[in-house]
């Protein structure tokens, strides 16, 4: 069974940190490219960043570029999203999620599995 196990999260200062996991489990972790997306209270779920299968190029919403950064440990199946300056509209349930495709059409792309989520709460 594809499982998609997140951790981290929690409750921030605006302009402080927090780290997001998420751990495949019953597939071929490098073979799929891995991301996060976000849903706010009475918003859509939208794109936050993605990194590609081999490593390669990664995406980030203009709402998180320069702040964040996404990376992946294939030989621990592991993907990472380092959330710094964080800032009170980044509150939201981060979602993990893999796929077939990273790029700048990753709002659009088709999902093969999705993480529980995990609350990320920033506070002024």
């Amino acid at each position: 069974e594809v499982q998609l196990v997140q951790s981290g999260g929690g409750e921030a200062q605006d302009g402080g940190s927090l780290t997001l996991s998420c751990a495949g489990v019953g597939f071929t972790f490098e073979d799929l490219s891995l991301g996060w997306f976000r849903q706010a209270p009475g918003k859509e779920r939208e794109a936050v960043s993605c990194i590609s299968s081999d490593n390669g190029p990664s995406y980030y919403s203009d709402s998180v570029k320069g702040r964040f950064h996404i990376s992946r440990h294939n030989a621990k199946n592991t993907a990472y999203l380092q959330m710094d300056s964080l800032k009170p509209e980044d509150t939201a349930v981060y979602y993990c999620a893999a796929s077939e495709f990273c790029g700048p059409d990753y709002d659009a792309t088709p999902v093969n599995s999705w993480g529980l989520g995990t609350q990320v709460t920033v506070s002024s």
